[in-house]
C-alpha cells in the first residue's frame, strides 16, 4: 500500500473511530439533560471545573475518572479471562461495525479519488450484520462467566431478544436489495440520489415506508435500550452485567450508546439517503429543468458529510425520546411483538415489494 493510501485510511478510519466515541460521549450527556427536561428537572449540572459548569457537560468526563480508579472486580465463583473477555467484545464488534458505513461520497481532490468509507467492500451490509450478530458472544459470556444465576438469566434473554430481533431486521432489508441491487453500502447511497417521477428523492423511506418502520423498531431492539431492556432490567433481574464494574462495566454502558449510534447510522444509511442532499450533485445544486449553480468541491464535500452528521444526530434523537416515552415490554410481549407481528409483516413486505419490481413499478 502506498504512504499516501495508507495516510488516507487512516484519516478516515481515525474520523469514523472519534465521531463514533464523540457521539457516545455526547449522548451519555444527552440522555440525563434530554430526560430532565421531559420531566421538568434540571438534570446533571453538579460537576465543574474552576466553577465552569457547561451545562452538565463535565459529567462524562468526572464518570469516566470515577470508572477508571474504580476497583476492578470479578467473581470468585465466575470465569475470570471471559469475565474480563465479554465486555471487550461487545464494544470492539459494535466499533468495527462502522468500517463499512459512507458518511460521505466519492471526491476528486488533489488527483486522489477519495471515497469517504473506511472500508469499501461489496458485501458491506453482510459485513455490518455478521459483526453485529457476533457482539452476542459478549452478553452471553459476560452473564454465563460471572457465575451468578441473575446475570445468566440476563445474558439469555439478551441472545434471545437480538437473535430474534435480527431476523426481522434482516427481513426488512431484503425489500431496499431488491430495489437498489447492491450490497455495497456507498453504492446504495449513491443509488438514492436519483429521482422518481423527476422530482421525488429515492431514498429508501419514500420506496420502503413499511420496511423502515420495521427496520427502526428492530434496531431499537438491538440496542437493548427502554423499551427493549428487558436483558438489563434492573426493577426485575438487574441484568448480565450485575458482576460487573469500574472499566468492564463501562464497555458495556459505552456499547450501548455506541449501538444507538450505528442503529441512527443504519437507518440514515439504508432509509434516508445517507450523505446525500436533494437535487445537490458533485457539481452543484440543480433543481429539476434548472440549470446546475456550480460549487467548489470542497464546500459539496463538507455539506454531504454535515448532512449524514445531521442525519445520524436527529435519529439519535429520535431513539432518546423513544427511551424515555415508552414503558419497558414484558417478555412474553416482546417476543410476542418479534415472531408474530414483525416477522410476518417483513416477509409480507418481501412479497410486496417482489411483485412491484416485478410489473416494473421501481
Amino acid at each position: 500500500m502506498a504512504p499516501m493510501d495508507f495516510l488516507l485510511h487512516f484519516a478516515k478510519a481515525f474520523f469514523i473511530f472519534n465521531l463514533a466515541m464523540g457521539f457516545m460521549f455526547i449522548l451519555s450527556w444527552m440522555e440525563r439533560k434530554q430526560s430532565a427536561l421531559m420531566q421538568d428537572r434540571i438534570g446533571a449540572n453538579r460537576a465543574d471545573l474552576f466553577g465552569f459548569r457547561a451545562l452538565g457537560l463535565f459529567h462524562p468526563i468526572a464518570d469516566a475518572i470515577k470508572l477508571l480508579t474504580k476497583e476492578d472486580f470479578s467473581p470468585s465463583s465466575g470465569h475470570r479471562f471471559l469475565h474480563t473477555l465479554a465486555p471487550m467484545l461487545a464494544l470492539f464488534f459494535a466499533l468495527i461495525s462502522f468500517a463499512v458505513i459512507p458518511f460521505g461520497g466519492i471526491y476528486e481532490i488533489g488527483g486522489y479519488q477519495i471515497s469517504l468509507q473506511v472500508l469499501d467492500l461489496n458485501i458491506g451490509l453482510l459485513y455490518v450484520f455478521a459483526t453485529m450478530s457476533m457482539g452476542i458472544y459478549g452478553f452471553v459470556l459476560a452473564g454465563w462467566s460471572s457465575g451468578n444465576n441473575y446475570g445468566l438469566l440476563g445474558s439469555l434473554r439478551a441472545s434471545s431478544q437480538m437473535i430474534s430481533y435480527e431476523i426481522t431486521m434482516g427481513a426488512t432489508i431484503v425489500g431496499v436489495l431488491m430495489i437498489y441491487g447492491t450490497l455495497n453500502l456507498q453504492d446504495l447511497v449513491i443509488a438514492q440520489g436519483e429521482l422518481i417521477w423527476g422530482w421525488l428523492p429515492k431514498w429508501g423511506v419514500v420506496v420502503q415506508p413499511l420496511g423502515f418502520i420495521l427496520f427502526a423498531t428492530a434496531a431499537m431492539a438491538e440496542t437493548k435500550r427502554i423499551p427493549f431492556d428487558v436483558p438489563e432490567g434492573e426493577s426485575e433481574i438487574i441484568g448480565y452485567f450485575v458482576e460487573y464494574s469500574g472499566m468492564k462495566f463501562a464497555m458495556f454502558y459505552s456499547s450501548d450508546f455506541v449501538e444507538t449510534v450505528l442503529a441512527s447510522a443504519l437507518m440514515t444509511t439504508l432509509f434516508f439517503g445517507g450523505w446525500q442532499i436533494p437535487f445537490l450533485y458533485q457539481e452543484g445544486f440543480q433543481l429539476p429543468g434548472t440549470a446546475v449553480f456550480s460549487l467548489p468541491p470542497g464546500l459539496v464535500m463538507g455539506l454531504q458529510v454535515s448532512a449524514f452528521v445531521m442525519k445520524v444526530s436527529f435519529f439519535c434523537f429520535l431513539l432518546m425520546l423513544i427511551r424515555w416515552t415508552l414503558p419497558r415490554f414484558r417478555w412474553d410481549h416482546l417476543m410476542k411483538l418479534g415472531w408474530t407481528i414483525m416477522l410476518p409483516l417483513s416477509i409480507a413486505n418481501i412479497l410486496v415489494t417482489a411483485w412491484l419490481v416485478l410489473i416494473g413499478f421501481f
